[in-house]
């Protein structure tokens, strides 16, 4: 595993605001795998500071939180991943993968075989359901302006990840 995720940055699309701050994608971060994995999984990121944690899927709607950054680790199976709303990036994940995904950034899953999926929020912070409607906007942008940045990277802790990627 390197502890140089990969980075997108998505533009607002009009729908769907995004981030200037990049989504970050681990690939192959973790080796523990299904429920196992799940549990390493949420002992990691707690350690860091992410919690009020889930287990389950993603949506296949576009949607985003406006309310909290989101970590996604990726305990079982594989998808593709439409991230950024209509006009973003198609991307394929699969177990052991770990996205952070920054308030404001579209993602739906468009297919998947076997996908489970650990949720988490910096320091459990509650999170919102939005989806592009007319009337979301100008409070979401205002909500993700006012996010700070979180202390800790879910997976590499106070001093790498995210910390310094989203300080530039």
């Amino acid at each position: 595993m390197s502890a140089n995720p990969e980075e997108y940055v998505f533009v607002d699309d009009g729908k769907i605001p995004n981030n200037k701050l990049p989504l970050l994608l681990y690939q192959n971060a973790f080796s523990e795998r299904g429920s196992s994995g799940a549990d390493w999984l949420e002992r990691q990121f707690k350690i860091n500071d992410w919690t009020n944690s889930w287990r389950n899927g993603i949506y296949s709607f576009h949607h985003y939180h406006s309310t909290s950054h989101e970590v996604l680790g990726v305990y079982s199976g594989n998808a593709l991943v439409h991230l950024g709303g209509e006009k973003g990036e198609k991307i394929k994940i699969k177990a052991g993968d770990i996205i952070i995904i920054p308030a404001g950034v579209g993602h739906k899953n468009l297919q998947s075989n076997g996908l489970g999926v650990l949720g988490a929020y910096p320091e459990g912070r509650n999170w919102d359901l939005l989806r592009g409607l007319p009337g979301e906007r100008p409070q979401a942008d205002n909500n993700i302006a006012a996010l700070p940045i979180p202390g800790q990277d879910p997976l590499l802790g106070a001093s790498e990840g995210l910390v310094n990627i989203w300080k530039k």
